[in-house]
C-alpha cells in the first residue's frame, strides 16, 4: 500500500491567495478505463508518486455508456485464421488519417491489454481450450472483436478501479478542470534565478536515443500544475474552492468534448475538458471527426445489435406525441428493402456517408429530417411490425433471412423476436431511469454524438505537443476518420500503457519548486478568480444566473448546425455565434457565488464554448480545404447527389428529400494528411509560419484564434525486426524514447 500522507493539500501563498496545493509526479485526470489504467501502470512500473482526479468517479461514458453487445477490439486469439500486428495495424491505418505508428502500437499492444483486463477479471467469454472467441465488427476484416455485453467498459472500469484502490492511489472527486498550467520549457527558476529543469525527456542518461518524435521540437511548453474547483467544498469564504496541483506530468484522460452536444448519447455528467487544454496550448488533430448514431434519449443508450435486428418500427409524432405516423416508407416504398435495412442497422450502426446513397444509413437521415427539419419525435415501436401487422420474412434480403432464421425469429412481433433473440437487451431498458417497456411504451431515439475520433494531438507514446502532457482515451485523437467497433477501447488501454512506460522510464523527477511554481500558477489563479468576480458581481446587482441557458444554448446549436449534417454555411452561423458568446463570456456570464452548482457551470460553460470556437472553426477549414463528405458527417453540396431509391428499375433516380442532403464524398482524397489544430491566445504569435486562421481576427480578439495546418500523416514504421539488435537496445534503454 502507497503512502498517501504525502498527497495532503499544503496551504501554498500564490498571487496574494493562500490556496491548497498537492504536489505529485504525475496527476491522472479523468476515472474511466482509460484513467485507471494509466494509474495502475504506473504503480506497477515503480512510478507511485500519482494521484487521480476526477469530475465526479462515478459517471463518466467507460461506467455509464453501452450497447446491447458493446465491443472490445483486439489482435484474434482464437481459432486458424491468420492474423499479426502488422495486419491489425494496416487494418486501422485504412481509416484514413491516423497516424501509422499510433495504429503500430495499437495492434502491437493489443493482446497486452486485453490480456491484462482478462486477468485482473473482466469476464470476456473463452471456449474450453482458453481461447478468446472473436466476432467480426465494422470496418473489421477479420474476427478480432469480443464482448461481455451492454457493459463491457463498466467492467473494465469496476476491475481495474479495485486494482487502482488496492494501490493505495488518491482520488480526488468533485473537481472542475478550471486551467493547465504550464510555462516555458528551460525557464528561469525563480529560486536560484537560473533556468529550470531541462524537462523534456529527463530520465536516464548515457545511450537513450534523443527523443525523435514529431512533436518534440515544438515542446516549447511544459506542464508544471493543474487548476481545479472543488465542487464539494461550500462557497462561504471559510476555505479555498479551489486546488492546484504541482505536478511535472498529466495524464488527461477526461473523455472526449461530449458537452458540446445537445442530442448526444454521453451519459450525463460525461462533459470532457478540452478547453483547458487548448487554452493550454496543447494542439488537436482531426477534430472534425465525429461519430453518429441512432440512440435512444430517454435513457441514453445506443440502439444497434439486437435492437435493429429484430426490425422493429419507426414512427414519428408532434411535439406534444400526437399524429403518430410511420415515415420511412416515405421514401422506401419496397417492404422488404426497409425491413433489410433496418435490420443492417444493427451492424452497421454507426452513421456512415458512404451506405447513405444507397444504403442502411438512409434510416439516420430520415430520422434527421423528422427530428432536425421537420421537428417532430422519432420513436422505435417494438409492439407492431412495420408496414403490415403480420411480419413476412420472405421479404427480407438473403442475409436477413438466414440470420434471423438461424436465431429462430422468424415470427411474432419485434418485443417476441427481441426477448427470443437477447433478452437482457428487453431487460435493460425495465431497469434504467427513465423506466421503459418495451412490451407496452414506445422508445424515443434519434441520431446523437456518440464518439469523437478526433481529440487531442498524441505522439507514439501518447505525449503532446506539450511537455509532459499525455492525452489517452476519447480526449487523445490517436483515431482517424473510420475505425472498427470497439478500437476505442482497445486504445485508451494502449494509449494509458505507452503514456505509462514513456513516464516512467523518462519522466520520474520532481515537481518544479514551490516558488517557480507560483510564479506559473499566479496568473492563472487570477483568472479564475477574476472570472468568478465578474459573474457574481452581476448576480448581484439582480442579473439572472444564465450558465444554465448558456450551456443549453450551445448544445442545442451545434446539434443543429454541425452534427452529422452539416454546410458551409451552417458552420458559419454556428461560429459566429460562438465566437460573439466567447469574446464576450467575462462580461456575460451570470453566477452566484453562493452556490456551488452555478460557479461549477461557470468554467464548464467556458470550457464547452472554447471546444465549439476551436471544432467549429476546424470544419469551416475542413471545408476551406476542399474536404468533402465522409466519415459520419454529410457535408452539404449543392453540386453532389441525393440519396438514390436503391432498387428495381429506378436504383439510380435521386429520392425525394431535401437538399441539404445533397452531397458528394471525399473518396479518400485527404486520407493522407492530417489536420492539426492551434488555439493562439489573445496579444499571442502564431505557432509557426505553416499555421494560418480560417477566419482572421484581430490580435487582441478576446476569444483568441484558432489555426490550422495540414500534414502528412506518419507511415507504419518500418523498424529493424533483427532480434539480437532489438535485445541489445532493449537492455540499454528498454526502448523507451
Amino acid at each position: 500500500m502507497s503512502d498517501t500522507t504525502r498527497h495532503e493539500p499544503e496551504t501554498v501563498r500564490i498571487g496574494g491567495h493562500d490556496v491548497p496545493v498537492v504536489t505529485a509526479r504525475t496527476v491522472v485526470v479523468g476515472t474511466g478505463s482509460a484513467g485507471f489504467s494509466a494509474a495502475d501502470r504506473l504503480w506497477e512500473l515503480g512510478h507511485d508518486d500519482v494521484v487521480m482526479v476526477a469530475d465526479k468517479v462515478n459517471a463518466g461514458a467507460s461506467r455509464n455508456a453501452g450497447s446491447d453487445k458493446q465491443t472490445y477490439y483486439k489482435l484474434t486469439l482464437s481459432g486458424g485464421d491468420g492474423d499479426s500486428v502488422r495486419e491489425m495495424a494496416e487494418t486501422l491505418y485504412s481509416g484514413g488519417a491516423m497516424d501509422g505508428d499510433n495504429a503500430l502500437a495499437e495492434a502491437a499492444l493489443s493482446a497486452r491489454g486485453f490480456l491484462r483486463l482478462c486477468d485482473l477479471g473482466v469476464p470476456f467469454p473463452q471456449n474450453r481450450f482458453g481461447e478468446f472467441i472473436g466476432y467480426k465488427t465494422d470496418h473489421d476484416p477479420r474476427r478480432r472483436a469480443t464482448s461481455v455485453g451492454p457493459y463491457t467498459s463498466r467492467s473494465m472500469v469496476e476491475q481495474l478501479e479495485k486494482k487502482v484502490h488496492r494501490n493505495g492511489t488518491r482520488i480526488f472527486d468533485e473537481c472542475r478542470v478550471v486551467d493547465v498550467v504550464v510555462r516555458p520549457v528551460g525557464a528561469p527558476s525563480a529560486a536560484v534565478g537560473a533556468p529550470g529543469p531541462a524537462s523534456g525527456d529527463a530520465g536516464p542518461a548515457g545511450g537513450v536515443p534523443v527523443d525523435g518524435a514529431p512533436t518534440a521540437v515544438e515542446r516549447e511548453t511544459e506542464v508544471v500544475g493543474l487548476l481545479v474547483l472543488r465542487t464539494d467544498v461550500p462557497h462561504d469564504g471559510a476555505r479555498s474552492p479551489f486546488l492546484l496541483f504541482r505536478c511535472t506530468n498529466i495524464v488527461y484522460a477526461t473523455g472526449g468534448p461530449a458537452g458540446m452536444y445537445a442530442t448526444r448519447v454521453f451519459p450525463n455528467g460525461q462533459w470532457g475538458a478540452s478547453g483547458a487544454a487548448y487554452r493550454a496550448g496543447v494542439h488537436g488533430k482531426n477534430l472534425t471527426e465525429w461519430q453518429f448514431g441512432l440512440a435512444s434519449t430517454h435513457p441514453r443508450w445506443n440502439v444497434s445489435g439486437t435492437y435493429m435486428q429484430v426490425v422493429p418500427r419507426f414512427v414519428s409524432t408532434d411535439a406534444d406525441g400526437g399524429d403518430e405516423r410511420e415515415f420511412l416508407t416515405e421514401a422506401i416504398g419496397d417492404y422488404g428493402r426497409l425491413m433489410s435495412l433496418v435490420f443492417l442497422k444493427g451492424y452497421q450502426w454507426p452513421f456512415d456517408i458512404r451506405k447513405a446513397l444507397d444504403g442502411s444509413s438512409l434510416i439516420d437521415l430520415l430520422v434527421y429530417r423528422e427530428t432536425v427539419l421537420r421537428g417532430r419525435r422519432v420513436f422505435l415501436d417494438f409492439r407492431r411490425n412495420p408496414v403490415q401487422d403480420v411480419f413476412d420474412p420472405s421479404a427480407l434480403s438473403p442475409e436477413a433471412y438466414e440470420y434471423l432464421d438461424r436465431a429462430g425469429v422468424l415470427f411474432g412481433t419485434p418485443v417476441e423476436r427481441l426477448r427470443r433473440m437477447n433478452e437482457p437487451a428487453y431487460q435493460f431498458y425495465l431497469q434504467k431511469n427513465p423506466y421503459v417497456d418495451l412490451e407496452t411504451d414506445l422508445l424515443e431515439v434519434d441520431v446523437c454524438a456518440q464518439h469523437n475520433n478526433g481529440g487531442l494531438v498524441v505522439d507514439a507514446w501518447w505525449q503532446s505537443n506539450v511537455t509532459g502532457f499525455f492525452p489517452v482515451g476519447e480526449a487523445g485523437g490517436a483515431h482517424g476518420v473510420y475505425r472498427p467497433g470497439g478500437a476505442a477501447l482497445n486504445s485508451g488501454q494502449v494509449g494509458a500503457t505507452r503514456a505509462a512506460q514513456f513516464i516512467a522510464a523518462r519522466r520520474s523527477v520532481d515537481p518544479v519548486e514551490v516558488a517557480d511554481f507560483a510564479a506559473a500558477a499566479g496568473p492563472v489563479l487570477d483568472g479564475a478568480l477574476d472570472l468568478v468576480a465578474r459573474a457574481s458581481a452581476r448576480a448581484a446587482a439582480g442579473v439572472p444566473d444564465n450558465t444554465g441557458d448558456l450551456l443549453r444554448d450551445v448544445q442545442v446549436l451545434m446539434s443543429a448546425k454541425a452534427g452529422p449534417v452539416r454546410s458551409a454555411a451552417s458552420i458559419h452561423e454556428a461560429l459566429v455565434q460562438v465566437h460573439e458568446w466567447l469574446a464576450a463570456y467575462s462580461d456575460l456570464v451570470t453566477a452566484d457565488a453562493t452556490s456551488r452548482r452555478s460557479v461549477n457551470r461557470t468554467f464548464l460553460v467556458r470550457d464547452i464554448l472554447t471546444s465549439a470556437y476551436v471544432y467549429l472553426s476546424a470544419m469551416a477549414d475542413y471545408v476551406a480545404h476542399g474536404g468533402r463528405s465522409r466519415g459520419s458527417v454529410l457535408y452539404s453540396d449543392p453540386e453532389g447527389t441525393l440519396p438514390h431509391v436503391g432498387y428495381g428499375p429506378t436504383a439510380d433516380a435521386e429520392l425525394d428529400l431535401p437538399d441539404v442532403f445533397r452531397f458528394r464524398l471525399d473518396g479518400g482524397a485527404l486520407d493522407d494528411v492530417v489536420q492539426e489544430t492551434g488555439w493562439v491566445p489573445p496579444a499571442s504569435e502564431t505557432p509557426g509560419v505553416d499555421w494560418s486562421p480560417v477566419v482572421e481576427r484581430k490580435s487582441d480578439d478576446p476569444a483568441g484564434l484558432p489555426v490550422f495546418r495540414w500534414r502528412p500523416r506518419r507511415p507504419i514504421p518500418e523498424d529493424d525486426d533483427f532480434f539480437e539488435n532489438v535485445w541489445r537496445e532493449f537492455r540499454a534503454h528498454g526502448n523507451v524514447y
